[in-house]
């Protein structure tokens, strides 16, 4: 099954937090059961379909030592079924009625999600809390989805060098923290994983009382909620689990560098990643902050990295910067380029990073901000057009231990960013002696110091 990258997922919290003040905000409904499960029914009547996402609050990053990959494993395996609904029940009933059904996991959750007919939201909710404490797994299904896996992390991983560069530089930023760890897992261990694992996972992580459904579209809040009262009510809640404390980063000192040459390469290209707050952690604006930042460097064609690599000097075929602010721990800040033909490597990054110290010693202007929140506003507008997006985006805000209402004041918050906010963030965390810069080259090209 194809699963958005993390990446695209973040993206999602910059691309679609909201409505903006121009258009009515959507009326969200927010309620707990008797078990613990939450609920938000997002209404939209514009068309006769409805989005049915089931959030739980455990990804990759909640693997136990040894057995990474085991929350992605487990995604796989909630497809063979129950004694109600067996394996293949939900795929078929979903293809019949014309909809779609998936899953994802990330580092901090795994989503399982349906779009279908207003009609058949209640079977979909059936299935979903019959398939929350009643998987059947018979030992025989093991070995064959675990080879799936192992298949999944060749194509996406080992046939791809940028998975595999990429997997390199999460392992070198990260020095103690579980993000550290591959999503998909590392083979060796993807190998190792057995039925008992994945039920011991099971059964600590998926209970009403980890679990956060969201249901947007052509429903009626009430209705959505009597219906969730007749189904994922009815299931026992499970133990409380204890505060998700993860092991914390040590302060970085250095600046690292990894390197990957592959004969599979065609063009040379580079990135520069920091450690940054995430929008749970973060303080003062600075998520916003740091937002706005990555727009100003690299969103559209007006932005810094394409009007003065790209359009003046023309020495970058690729270029731009990105923040994933989403992340429940840590977040990333990253610069990345690929230079054009005849132009170095080093020349390209002494560019991109020469734009990022421009704004670090002298700011930006007024108008540069005003373009970049104008910009964001308007995506919300847009974003509305996408139940999928809104199911996502207050998924991600939700279980990151934010609120419907936070979700709501997040374009006023962009608004409150000011030039000196802007600065702030990139003088004090996008130093380049703390940074982890990425080399993915040919096989004959060489990299030097």
């Amino acid at each position: 099954m194809h699963r958005p990258t993390y990446a695209l997922l973040a993206a999602l919290l910059v691309a679609a937090p909201v409505m903006a003040q121009e258009t009515p905000p959507p009326q969200v409904s927010h309620f707990t059961l008797e078990n613990g499960l939450e609920l938000v029914v997002i209404p939209d009547r514009r068309a006769p379909v409805v989005t049915h996402m089931v959030w739980y609050r455990a990804g990759a990053a909640d693997d136990p030592a040894g057995q990474s990959g085991v929350a992605h494993f487990l995604e796989h395996l909630m497809f063979k079924g129950t004694e109600k609904y067996p394996a293949g029940a939900l795929e078929g009933m979903v293809n019949e009625l014309g909809g779609e059904t998936n899953a994802f996991t990330n580092a901090d959750v795994t989503v399982y999600f349906q779009t279908v007919p207003p009609d058949a939201l209640p079977t979909m909710m059936d299935i979903e809390a019959d398939r929350m404490r009643n998987l059947v797994l018979p030992p025989e299904v093991i070995d064959a989805e675990r080879a799936v896996v192992l298949d999944e992390r060749r194509q996406r991983v080992e046939s791809q060098p940028q998975s595999i560069l990429a997997e390199e530089m999460a392992a070198t930023l990260f020095q103690n923290h579980p993000y550290r760890v591959p999503i998909i897992g590392w083979a060796h261990e993807i190998e190792a994983l057995s039925r008992e694992e994945a039920l011991s996972f099971y059964d600590r992580y998926y209970a009403p009382n980890n679990a956060l459904v969201i249901v947007t579209g052509d429903v009626d809040a009430d209705a959505v909620r009597q219906m969730a009262e007749e189904t994922y009510g009815k299931v026992e809640r499970g133990p409380d689990l204890p505060p998700r404390d993860r092991a914390v980063e040590p302060p970085h000192d250095t600046s690292r560098t990894v390197t990957l040459q592959d004969a599979r390469v065609s063009l040379p290209s580079f990135s520069r990643n920091w450690l940054v707050p995430s929008y749970r952690q973060a303080e003062n604006r600075e998520a916003e902050a740091l937002d706005v930042l990555a727009a100003i460097l690299s969103d559209g064609p007006q932005s810094r990295l394409y009007q003065e690599l790209v359009v003046k000097t023309g020495i970058a075929a690729q270029v731009g910067a990105s923040y994933s602010g989403g992340a429940y721990d840590d977040a990333g800040f990253s610069l990345y380029g690929t230079p054009r033909p005849g132009t170095s490597m080093e020349a390209l990054e002494t560019a991109v990073y020469a734009e990022l110290n421009k704004i670090i010693e002298t700011g930006i202007t007024d108008a540069e901000l005003e373009r970049v929140k104008n910009r964001f506003i308007r995506s919300t507008i847009f974003a509305r057009d996408e139940q999928a997006n809104m199911a996502q985006t207050y998924g991600l805000w939700l279980t990151t231990d934010r609120s419907v209402e936070d979700v709501a004041l997040w374009p006023d918050r962009i608004r409150e960013v000011t030039v000196e906010d802007v600065q702030a963030v990139a003088t004090k965390y996008l130093r380049p002696t703390i940074a982890v810069t990425g080399y993915l080259l040919p096989l004959a090209e060489e990299k030097t110091p």
